[in-house]
């Protein structure tokens, strides 16, 4: 059970004390992992003793194992409550308390953008397996898709033969049949991704497909060539927010895309000209 429903189930029997912990806890999910019991007794104006209680209530040994529980939901991509939700008064006090949450947030995706270092040379290998492909097959489900969807469409301004998948109401065996080592896959695979992953690697391996996976470090296991392993960063500097940072995901995948037409400068140009052309013939896009 998740500590929101440990909450739920115990909150009919909690005094009024230990529900208002209860309430702190369940507002402050995204900052509750840090605190000591001391520290959450004082931010949600009880005794030290009622915390220990409500730990107890919850099934919990003691602080300690209560956080371990919720580092550990984080670290497995659960989106938890706004770091600071509820915690602010009306008024400016209220704004201002908001605009920090921001911008530490802002901090937050400036530092996963800066952790890309270490991957950019990995890039250009990977863009070649992709520039030399016959068919591109972009892959990513759940929390992936909408980072496949924007890979593909970048990928095809610069190449043909670029898929999605899998694509609405089918199935992934229907995408994968007839690929082989002249094809290449790209798997957007970040946490908390479908079941099967792994054996879809698996597949893909067995019939010599070139996989450059796009993921973060939960994934690394699944990497068949290190070279193609372009790993990105969801909570940089271990921080603790309510949701993942994308945005090393996207700018990686924009950064593989130019690799790609760099790699087919007169082909990717050509085909990207072609594109604009047929926009405006078609009056797809607004001039």
């Amino acid at each position: 059970m998740s500590i929101a429903d440990r909450i739920a189930g115990a909150y009919p029997a909690l005094s009024p004390q230990e529900r208002r912990a209860a309430d702190f806890i369940r507002t402050h999910l995204g900052e509750v992992a840090v605190y000591s019991a001391t520290e959450l007794a004082e931010r949600s104006g009880v005794s030290k003793a009622t915390v220990s209680r409500l730990f107890r209530r919850l099934g919990f040994s003691d602080s300690t194992e209560f956080r371990d529980e919720a580092r550990a939901l984080r670290a497995a991509g659960v989106p938890l409550a706004l770091a600071g939700a509820g915690a602010a008064g009306p008024g400016d006090a209220a704004r201002n308390d908001g605009l920090a949450v921001l911008r530490a947030r802002l901090e937050r995706e400036r530092a996963a953008l800066d952790a890309l270092g270490p991957v950019l040379g990995r890039i250009p290998a990977a863009a070649a397996v992709v520039a030399g492909a016959r068919e591109v097959l972009v892959v990513g489900g759940r929390s992936s898709h909408p980072l496949a969807l924007h890979l593909r469409g970048q990928l095809a301004q610069v190449r043909s033969g670029v898929r999605l998948a899998p694509a609405p109401g089918q199935a992934l065996g229907e995408e994968l049949v007839g690929l082989d080592g002249s094809d290449a896959v790209v798997l957007v695979a970040l946490r908390r991704r479908p079941a099967g992953t792994a054996a879809l690697v698996d597949a893909l391996d067995g019939r010599g497909v070139p996989v450059v996976l796009v993921a973060d470090a939960s994934a690394r296991g699944l990497a068949r060539r290190p070279d193609l392993w372009l790993e990105c960063p969801l909570d940089p500097a271990g921080a603790q927010d309510p949701f993942d940072s994308h945005a090393a995901a996207l700018v990686l995948g924009t950064l593989l895309a130019s690799a790609v037409l760099e790699s087919l400068p007169g082909p990717g140009r050509a085909r990207a000209t072609g594109i604009a052309d047929l926009y405006a013939r078609l009056g797809e896009v607004e001039e």
